[in-house]
C-alpha cells in the first residue's frame, strides 16, 4: 500500500495525477465490509496493486464528465466494479466506460451507503457524495463543485457556455446544509484535496465558495 496514502483507517487516497498542466487531483477509496467505493478517477493504473491489497474495487462514483477518461474501461477490466455518474452526462461520460448506475438529479440514499447530492453548476450533472466513515466521520466528496485554491481558500468555477450560476449558487446551498467532519474535493489547487472541518469552518468555506460565484 506504499502508493496510497492513508486519510482514515478506511479512507485512502491515491498518487497525485496532472491530466494536463494547471489541474492536480486524487481519486479516493472508501474500504468497507461490504465492498470498496472509488471515488472520482485516477488517470493511470499506478495504484491499481494497493487497490488490490485493499479488496479492489467494487463500486466507482464520478462527480461529473471531466473525470471520464480511458482508465474507467482499465478499471472495469481489472475489479469488475459497477459505475455510477450522473444520468445528465451519461452520453459524454459513456464514450469512456460503460455507465451501469445512471444517477437521476435526486437527493438519496443509496445500496452503498452512499448519499447522493446532485449539485449542477461546473457542469449539468455535477454530483456530490456524502459517506459516514470510520468512527461516524462524515466525509463529502465535492468534485470540482467546490475545491481549495491555496491559502486555505475554496472556491468553485462555473464552466462558461456549459455550467450556470444560479444552479451553483443553489448547490452550494445545499452542501451548506449537511455537516460533514472532512471534506474532498476531485481537482485542488495548494497542497491538499482535503480538509477537516468543524461547523464554524465549514461555514467559513461554504460563504467563500459562494463569493467566488459570477454572473
Amino acid at each position: 500500500m506504499a502508493t496510497l496514502k492513508t486519510i482514515r483507517e478506511d479512507l485512502f487516497q491515491t498518487r497525485v495525477d496532472s491530466p494536463f498542466p494547471g489541474l492536480t487531483t486524487h481519486a479516493y477509496l472508501w474500504r468497507r465490509p461490504a465492498g470498496n467505493v472509488l471515488f472520482y478517477n485516477p488517470v493511470g493504473q499506478a495504484d491499481f496493486g494497493a487497490i488490490a491489497e485493499l479488496g479492489g474495487v467494487s463500486a466507482q462514483y464520478l462527480s461529473h464528465l471531466d473525470e471520464a477518461g480511458p482508465n474507467l474501461t482499465r478499471i472495469a477490466e481489472r475489479f469488475g466494479r459497477r459505475l455510477h455518474a450522473p444520468a445528465a452526462e451519461l452520453e459524454a461520460i459513456g464514450k469512456h466506460g460503460r455507465i451501469d448506475v445512471a444517477l437521476d438529479a435526486v437527493r438519496h440514499v443509496d445500496s452503498n451507503d452512499v448519499e447522493v447530492l446532485p449539485t449542477p453548476g461546473h457542469s449539468p450533472g455535477s454530483t456530490c457524495y456524502l459517506v459516514t466513515g470510520a468512527g461516524s466521520e462524515r466525509y463529502l466528496f465535492t468534485g470540482d463543485t467546490i475545491f481549495p485554491v491555496g491559502d486555505g481558500t475554496w472556491s468553485t468555477f462555473v464552466v462558461p457556455g456549459r455550467g450556470d450560476p444560479a444552479d451553483m449558487r443553489d448547490s452550494i446551498k445545499l452542501l451548506g446544509s449537511v455537516a460533514p467532519d472532512i471534506v474532498i474535493s476531485s481537482a485542488f489547487g495548494g497542497e491538499t484535496a482535503v480538509e477537516e472541518v468543524d461547523a464554524a469552518r465549514w461555514s467559513e468555506i461554504v460563504d467563500q465558495a459562494m463569493t467566488s460565484v459570477t454572473a
